[in-house]
């Protein structure tokens, strides 16, 4: 390391300089933002990376995608949200729990954003803004599980107690079960800023940055376990649609395609919904347990993309299938419902 203006005088000094470059630091991470492999758009440690006095930090080309992707995010769920706040007949449970979700995305959107500004637009770097972005994606995504497993949960109950769902599941108890769960995500998000971060310990830090190495582990556990129990939930949801399927069968001597066209309609909802968010989040959280800050960045970037990437998707599948939801979106844009939408109701088959 150099050290003083003149190195004591002595003429060897730009030979130091050179062996400066393939030294300890992280050489395996090429022109990837900052060196430290962390969250995804947080600011590495040190006030703003290589970039040394006046320029600013070198955009990284994996943090405009995550920024892009934030944007279209935000701007897609806030449309759901917009639907669902402006139709007073969107009211039901149900709804509630799709808002939800589009809020838990709106917000990861908005994170995404805010990373960016944190990493590359705010001079002096702060530490508080940091942490508080990473804690506003900790919670957002934690909403966002969740609320996929409360619809689920949902799903699930309004197939196996079919006959007195609507009295039980009133939207006053969905309400208060929105509100505990959105309690305990905020919890979870304001961890980094109540000391559950890495920055004094640079050598403790996950892939995640300023999630701690342990820490990131059990966020991981926690989400495989989730996503385990939904899988469960899911075929449970699939062995009750098809008995109800054949039931009305049988009462109403429905022609075999008719019950097959609609079984086969679940089967095709129910691959989307565990395909799609295990595509998304399980290579993700596999190598947050595996890995360290000392993994290169990019392979960070390039399993995060994805993980993002599922809220993006999360209101195709929940929201603009919605036949309720795709009505009052024409109504909105044209101010007119097509001939050809289908205003089927709803049967216990539609997992």
């Amino acid at each position: 390391m150099l050290h003083g203006p003149a190195a004591m005088g002595e003429p060897w000094q730009p030979q130091p300089q050179q062996q400066r470059l393939p030294g300890p630091s992280n050489a395996s991470v090429p022109s990837a933002g900052p060196s430290a492999a962390g969250w995804p758009g947080t600011a590495a440690p040190g006030g703003g990376g290589g970039g040394g006095g006046g320029g600013g930090v070198a955009v990284s080309p994996w943090d405009i995608a995550l920024c892009a992707t934030g944007t279209a995010v935000a701007g897609e769920n806030a449309l759901v949200l917009a639907v669902l706040f402006y139709t007073p007949s969107l009211r039901a449970p149900m709804f509630l729990l799709i808002g939800s979700l589009a809020l838990a995305d709106l917000l990861a959107g908005l994170g995404l954003v805010a990373n960016f500004a944190v990493r590359y637009l705010l001079r002096p770097p702060s530490e508080a803004a940091e942490l508080g972005a990473a804690g506003l994606l900790l919670a957002a995504f934690s909403a966002s599980v969740c609320s996929l497993l409360a619809i689920t949960v949902d799903r699930y109950l309004s197939l196996y107690n079919a006959l007195t769902y609507h009295s039980e599941r009133t939207l006053g108890f969905t309400c208060a079960m929105v509100l505990l769960m959105w309690l305990l995500c905020l919890g979870v998000g304001l961890l980094p800023l109540l000391g559950w971060n890495c920055l004094r310990d640079q050598s403790a830090c996950s892939i995640l940055r300023p999630v701690t190495k342990d820490n990131a582990a059990v966020l991981a556990v926690t989400f495989l376990l989730l996503f385990a129990l939904m899988m469960q939930l899911y075929l449970q949801i699939c062995k009750i649609a098809f008995r109800h399927a054949q039931q009305i069968a049988v009462q109403h001597q429905f022609i075999a395609t008719a019950q097959a066209t609609s079984t086969r309609k679940g089967l095709s909802t129910l691959s989307l919904i565990l395909g799609t968010f295990a595509l998304c989040w399980i290579p993700f959280a596999i190598y947050s347990l595996v890995a360290d800050s000392s993994y290169p960045v990019v392979y960070t970037y390039s399993l995060a993309l994805p993980a993002t990437c599922n809220s993006l998707i999360n209101p195709i599948i929940y929201a603009f299938r919605n036949p309720d939801i795709q009505k009052s979106l024409w109504l909105a844009c044209c101010g007119c419902i097509p001939s050809t939408f289908s205003s089927r109701p709803r049967t216990s088959s539609d997992v």
